[in-house]
């Protein structure tokens, strides 16, 4: 057995907290068991809450406009290079690599690799695993012997497939009568029979992530092996996913193996996923590539901060967004760019709960072109700051600070409104339905 660590990276889309270990009320007893037995990252934020340029933040430690991912995949948008990965950078010193579900973590463009083996190995993977559910435990029961593996595996769940979501509901265990969406979602019958499909989704994949824990025991390298468990972003409902606050931003994330990540601590200091890359090659004894721009995250395990501010951003989703976002222990600035200030309805995911929004007069709704929260006394993050005279310092300072990171940053925002890649589609920021809208070509 290696003795440098193996390391399993499992992801789902769109589930943001909506876990047992950060206290919402669904059944994921497996998540329950690892959060027990490893570390709680309990104020983590990704660093772009839509898809791909989440993903490529924590794949290659990079905020989303420095790597490149500034909209999704299959939309046109790529990583500027594909080498910049965390499993190309541990496969250059010594790791075994293997992906499987969503193929690089929906970071290759224009779809899930396809000329195969040939193009999951420029973004750093050795093998692509097929077989389905049945596949992905059959390999990690007999893992490389050799060397030490990186394995990325990408559920579709929590996605939403179509207006629903991928599992039947199940009214037996999360009957909308008795079921409460969270912020800013309202108890409505319609929003509450949305969240408890999804609360169904949820547990379907704990399930799942069950088998896959209980057969990396077998393979007799689970105390040799970090495992990594997170999601993408926050939960597709209106004003959440694709969103600023919280809501969007906030992601849960459970680590468990060697470098101290034992003994079900739950931790409270910010953190964000691209931390996650540093902190996994400190762990492996594997130099740090000078790009990237997250923090080894070990000494928060002894209740020390590794970071004052993290930031986020969306530029294109469906259609184009351009904000920015900063972070601090105790408030969150937005910066909208661009012209538009109503809400655009192609990037938030149709559902039930998105219908109700839209009838009751969302579309029309008035965004500010800054906002500023205090997320101590404001948890929900609704009561804008901005204008308090009280909060003016506050607000003063966080302008510096993303000033100052974009300029850091080379944030391209800074040059004027963000072109579309060659051949990149996009949709118009009225159009109600995001995937059959009429697309708009660079």
């Amino acid at each position: 057995m290696s003795t440098k660590p193996n390391i399993i990276y499992l992801n789902s889309h769109d589930t943001g907290r909506s876990v047992g270990p950060m206290g919402c009320a669904v059944k994921t007893p497996n998540l329950q068991r690892l959060a027990g037995e490893g570390v709680l990252l309990r104020n983590c934020h990704c660093a772009g809450p839509t898809c791909s340029p989440s993903r490529a933040a924590l794949i290659t430690g990079m905020v989303p406009h420095s790597c490149g991912m500034l909209g999704l995949a299959h939309r046109g948008w790529s990583l500027t290079d594909p080498a910049w990965t965390l499993p190309s950078h541990l496969r250059q010193h010594g790791y075994a690599t293997a992906t499987w579900g969503m193929a690089a973590n929906h970071c290759n463009s224009p779809g899930q690799f396809p000329d195969g083996p040939s193009t999951a190995a420029g973004h750093g993977y050795d093998q692509l695993i097929e077989g389905g559910l049945e596949g992905l435990v059959s390999w990690l029961q007999q893992p490389p012997a050799d060397r030490p593996f990186f394995l990325s595996a990408c559920w579709m769940l929590t996605h939403r497939k179509g207006r629903g979501f991928a599992t039947e509901p199940d009214p037996a265990t999360y009957d909308p009568r008795w079921t409460l969406p969270p912020a800013p979602l309202a108890d409505d019958p319609a929003m509450r029979s949305d969240w408890a499909h999804f609360l169904t989704d949820v547990s379907e994949w704990d399930r799942q992530l069950g088998l896959v824990l209980d057969a990396l025991e077998r393979s007799g390298q689970a105390a040799n092996t970090i495992v990594i468990v997170t999601t993408d972003h926050g939960v597709p409902f209106p004003g959440l996913k694709c969103n600023p606050t919280v809501h969007g931003t906030g992601v849960f994330c459970i680590i468990r193996g060697p470098g101290g990540f034992t003994g079900g601590l739950a931790v409270d200091q910010l953190v964000s996923q691209i931390d996650l890359f540093p902190t996994l090659c400190a762990v492996a004894n594997v130099p740090v590539p000078a790009r990237v721009q997250g923090v080894d995250l070990r000494p928060v395990l002894e209740g020390r901060a590794v970071r004052d501010q993290v930031t986020a951003e969306v530029t294109y989703h469906a259609a184009y967004e351009p904000w920015r976002a900063i972070r601090t222990a105790r408030h969150v600035y937005v910066r909208r760019f661009g012209e538009r200030r109503r809400p655009v309805l192609p990037n938030c995911d149709q559902s039930p709960s998105r219908d109700r929004w839209l009838e009751s007069g969302w579309p029309s709704f008035d965004l500010p072109d800054e906002e500023l929260y205090d997320s101590l006394l404001d948890p929900a993050e609704r009561r804008n700051l901005i204008a308090d005279p009280a909060q003016a310092g506050v607000a003063r300072e966080l302008r510096d600070r993303l000033d100052t990171w974009m300029r850091a940053t080379d944030d391209p925002l800074l040059r004027g409104p963000v072109p579309l890649p060659p051949g990149g589609l996009t949709t118009a920021v009225d159009e109600r339905d995001p995937d059959g809208a009429v697309k708009h070509h660079a």
